[in-house]
Parts: structure tokens; C-alpha cells; sequence
């Protein structure tokens, strides 16, 4: 069957670029003009989103999906929220595919009430989701995916420093919590799998930890990672790279900072915010193409 990931994986090969742009604007990123405006909620809300509608228009025929980080829009109440869906409205209409990063999870009527939110409508093609509640919490999401061709990315091994005390906590068995977790998702997904042999259940991996991802990317080739980390968290295109299979798929790595405010920094002094966004986005398909070719 055709699936969310079966999409995704086409949108990267029509542009050969493996990368999904984080759009988590803070007010400092915003340039003055539109920092004027953000004084109330209200003005915050609208100047996030002329900030982000400005930046896609600059790299939608360049990256194939957005990542949008729901905090970084509830910190404006219900304007927030509005700027969070026309945002995804926005992108959506541009061609590109459409990620919420909220980490949702409960059980029973919680999840499905989660599921149905942002994954019942036509904005979001993917949410991430932890999988601390287990099958319970899971299962929800799954047949909402199934019913309504979305995807979801369930945390697995993330790329800040301090998720090692849980997440490679060694179990009874000696395998760390992480593959059992990897374990899990594969098989929450094994009814979701697409076309291209990857289902529309997913995992999270940092680039901060390739060769934990290299071990994850070896036990688990039906599912596609998300790769937070890239940038300014430390991960390069060589560490992004272990989260690909041999053919140089199952993965696309997100980058916020380092593109949305790439203009803030020495080597894009002078550009706007889009210009560099746009340059930013292409720099990091560079490196990610050079990294999967020597791997």
C-alpha cells in the first residue's frame, strides 16, 4: 500500500534532499521590523507567522517538509495556536509535507482525543509521540494513521545529552532501553508499511548519537527516522548519515536554528532572513548529500 512515508520519500527524491526545516521561531530570531509588532500575544502570533510564511515561500521548491514545534506557539495562548495551523496551512498549500512535533501521549479516550487533533484534519501529516504508555497509548494514533494516510515519529533516541540515563539504561536481557524501544516500534508499524518498505510509524533518532543510530538503522529497516540534533545541538552530515540505509534513504534531518536563523550569523551577515534561510537549507543538503556519498 501507499502511505504518508511512501510520500515523504518521494517529495526527497524529487528534490534530492533529505532535510526537513524546523520552523520554532522565537521572537528574538525575528528581524527588528517584525519584532515591532510582537509586543501582545496577539502581535507575537501574527509577526511567527509572516516570519514563517516569508521563510517557506524561500525554500519550499528546495526542502521537501517543515517541522513545526507546537511550545514555541502555545507560549501565545489561542493566537499561538492560530499561528501554529496557518502556518500549516501555508505550507501545506506550497506543496510541502507537514510535521507537528507536540509528543502527545495517554491512554484510552486521552490518545484518541490527541489523534483525532492533529491527526484527523488535513494540516498535519506527521506528530511525534512518546511511547512511555505503551501499545495502549500507540494504538490510537496507529488507526488514525491508518484510517486517515498520517504518520507518526515515536521517540526512540534523542539527541540531548542527558536522555542516556533513560534511554540506555541497560535491561535484565543486556539490551539497552533504546533498541527495546526500537523493537516495539517497528512492530506498532508492522501493519503500515508502504511501498518503499517503511512504515508510516516512525522512529526519533538523534544525529548527536550516530552510532547508536547505526545500531538502530540495522535493526529496524522497515522504519523511517526523524534525526533531531543536526546543527546547532552538534550533529554533523556524517553523524546525520548512520540514520540512512544503504541506499541513502529511511531518515530526513531536521535543522531549526540553523536555518530560520541563519541570518544572525557571520557567514550570512547582511541577508535577509528568507535569503539565508534559503542558503542555510541548501548549505545542509550539501552536506548531507556529501556525507551519504562517502558512506
Amino acid at each position: 500500500m501507499t502511505n504518508i512515508t511512501d510520500k515523504l520519500i518521494a517529495k526527497i527524491d524529487e528534490m534530492n534532499n533529505p532535510t526537513v526545516a524546523g520552523l520554532d521561531p522565537r521572537i528574538d530570531f525575528l528581524p527588528d521590523e517584525l519584532k515591532k509588532t510582537a509586543t501582545t500575544f496577539e502581535g507575537c502570533a501574527k509577526a511567527v507567522t509572516e516570519f514563517n510564511c516569508r521563510i517557506i515561500d524561500s525554500i519550499k521548491d528546495i526542502v521537501p517538509a517543515v517541522k513545526i514545534q507546537s511550545a514555541f506557539y502555545e507560549l501565545y495562548s489561542h493566537y499561538g495556536t492560530l499561528a501554529m495551523d496557518e502556518t500549516a496551512k501555508y505550507a501545506k498549500e506550497s506543496g510541502l509535507i507537514v510535521m507537528a512535533d507536540v509528543k502527545r501521549n495517554d491512554i484510552g479516550p486521552t490518545a484518541e482525543a490527541y489523534a483525532a487533533a492533529y491527526l484527523g484534519g488535513e494540516l498535519y501529516d506527521y506528530i511525534t509521540v512518546n511511547p512511555y504508555p505503551g501499545y495502549d497509548g500507540i494504538k490510537p494514533f496507529a488507526d488514525v494513521c491508518a484510517k486517515n494516510g498520517k504518520g507518526i515519529f515515536v521517540l526512540a533516541r534523542m539527541s540531548n545529552p542527558s536522555a542516556a540515563d533513560i534511554q540506555n539504561m541497560k535491561l535484565e536481557s543486556g539490551e539497552p532501553l533504546y533498541m527495546h524501544i526500537g523493537g516495539l516500534i517497528e512492530q506498532w508499524g508492522s501493519q503500515l508499511v508502504g511501498e518503499n518498505g517503511y512504515s508510516a510509524v516512525g522512529a526519533v533518532v538523534g544525529a548527536t548519537n550516530p552510532d547508536e543510530a547505526r545500531f538502530l538503522r540495522k535493526k529496524l529497516p522497515s522504519v523511517f527516522f526523524l534525526v533531531p540534533g543536526y546543527g546547532a545541538q552538534g550533529g554533523k552530515g556524517k553523524d546525520a548519515a548512520a540514520s540512512f540505509d544503504e541506499k541513502g534513504k529511511g531518515a530526513i534531518v531536521n535543522n531549526s536554528r540553523g536555518i530560520i536563523a541563519a541570518y544572525k550569523t557571520d557567514k550570512y551577515k547582511g541577508m535577509t532572513y528568507y535569503a539565508a534561510a534559503r542558503e542555510a537549507a541548501t548549505a545542509m543538503a550539501e552536506d548531507l548529500y556529501s556525507a551519504l556519498k562517502n558512506k
